[in-house]
């Protein structure tokens, strides 16, 4: 995770934007996890930043690396347990990186840093990014239900409704979808998110958190929903259904899109079996991502069936409920300019480029 009070080589004005914006995020498509093995630290980044622009343009046939973003769950997980990705982009001369991050603000910072090339978030997460000057571009829209998100309380918790929120400690990552959801649950009761506490932590500090009892509620995703549950420290009070207007998105750089549509084709092409082979096949699925979540395969097979699967091309409809969002959040006062999500709307021939077909007729 990036540490924003550390000292960094990455540009001062994107950090003082980045600040400002107050930490944008992820989540969750699927679900982008957290450990001490893979996590890119702030140094990472920078360092890689520098090494991307001091490098000298490589010739076809020298190997080039595509840096992807690591999930635990999920269509992302199955590409990377199966390494179907890494054989199909080797006829490409093209090797893969997977790089884990806590949430989606910051592998989309790590995006801007030039240190990362295909991530996914939720809708949130790059409407900040694009606030903060991160020159991302929208590859494609995913499916979503709402079940994946979820308002955790304490077990013993007297809270019963949304309404109950007022005056409590309510922990969340911020400008993720939990942060999204949340706002519109308040709303639909009338509160504002000036009548809580709000505590932003992404999910892992959250996690402890809520285990020690220092907040009151979680607006989290999978698969700490379930472990809260499981291990008796928390409840589910509702999910997100209702409250979701947008899947989330694969995003990548403007430079990256240009540069290599080829590759973008086979990683959608490859994520799509993916879908499809983990909605066929539940059982290996579970069995497939237990050993890296700690969970066991039953309880992933009830988490998995949250899931919806499906890619939805970027059309005009899909912008224009993204511009509603980033509307929504300028007027919470929560971004420092209005966003225009057009700027990050790739033209039809460059989307041509790179959408395979099966996406394109939906």
């Amino acid at each position: 995770m990036l540490d924003l009070r550390s000292k960094s080589k990455l540009n001062r004005n994107y950090y003082v934007s980045l600040l400002i914006t107050a930490c944008y995020l992820a989540i969750p498509i699927s679900i982008v996890g957290c450990s001490n093995e893979n996590q890119v630290t702030q140094k990472q980044v920078s360092s890689t930043k520098t090494e991307v622009k001091n490098q000298p343009v490589s010739n076809t046939t020298e190997k080039q690396e595509v840096r992807v973003v690591y999930s635990k769950l999920g269509s992302l997980a199955v590409m990377r347990k199966l390494g179907t990705l890494e054989k199909s982009l080797a006829a490409k001369n093209f090797t893969v990186k997977w790089l884990e991050f806590a949430a989606g603000p910051q592998a989309l910072e790590a995006l801007n840093a030039g240190s990362l090339d295909i991530a996914a978030t939720a809708e949130s997460p790059p409407i900040f990014a694009q606030a903060a000057g991160t020159p991302l571009v929208y590859v494609t829209s995913t499916a979503f239900n709402g079940k994946g998100v979820s308002f955790l309380v304490p077990a013993n918790s007297p809270i019963k409704t949304v309404a109950d929120f007022k005056g409590k400690r309510v922990s969340f990552q911020k400008a993720s979808i939990a942060h999204y959801v949340l706002l519109k649950a308040l709303q639909k009761e009338g509160l504002k998110l000036t009548d809580v506490k709000s505590v932003f932590l992404p999910p892992p500090d959250a996690n402890v958190a809520f285990s020690q009892g220092g907040i009151d509620v979680w607006v989290t995703w999978e698969p700490y929903i379930t472990r809260a549950v499981q291990k008796n420290i928390g409840r589910v009070l509702r999910d997100g259904q209702g409250l979701q207007d947008l899947g989330g998105f694969y995003s990548t750089s403007r430079k990256f899109a240009k540069e290599h549509p080829e590759v973008l084709k086979i990683f959608l092409e490859e994520l799509l079996k993916a879908d499809e082979w983990s909605q066929k096949n539940p059982d290996k699925l579970a069995e497939l991502v237990s050993p890296d979540v700690g969970i066991d395969i039953p309880t992933l097979k009830q988490i998995q069936a949250k899931s919806a699967y499906g890619l939805i091309p970027i059309t005009e409809e899909i912008v224009d409920k993204q511009q509603k969002i980033a509307d929504l959040w300028y007027a919470q006062g929560l971004l420092p300019k209005k966003v225009n999500v057009r700027d990050g709307v790739l033209t039809p021939e460059e989307y041509a480029a790179f959408t395979p077909q099966s996406i394109k007729a939906k």
